[in-house]
């Protein structure tokens, strides 16, 4: 039985560049589990998940959050 995937995306804006990263990850990933599958925290080694805030669509969430069909991850940087 051929396992159930999902489509995401990871995205990180800095003030002169940004990472944004499409991905398919198995039904039942969590956010958390996205990040790191996007190879964001090898691209952008100061990021620190326990640190910096994340979220869909704008509103913050807790990095076991299980993502959906289409959801866009985002890694907040301090303001």
């Amino acid at each position: 039985m051929a396992e159930i995937s999902i489509q995401v995306q990871v995205c990180h804006a800095l003030p002169d560049s940004a990472f944004l990263r499409s991905l398919r990850v198995p039904a039942g990933t969590t956010i958390g589990q996205a990040v790191v599958l996007s190879g964001l925290l090898q691209e952008m080694p100061g990021i620190d998940l326990a640190v910096n805030m994340v979220g869909i669509y704008g509103k913050k969430k807790p990095l076991d959050t299980v993502l959906h069909e289409h959801d866009r991850v985002e890694v907040y940087r301090p303001l």
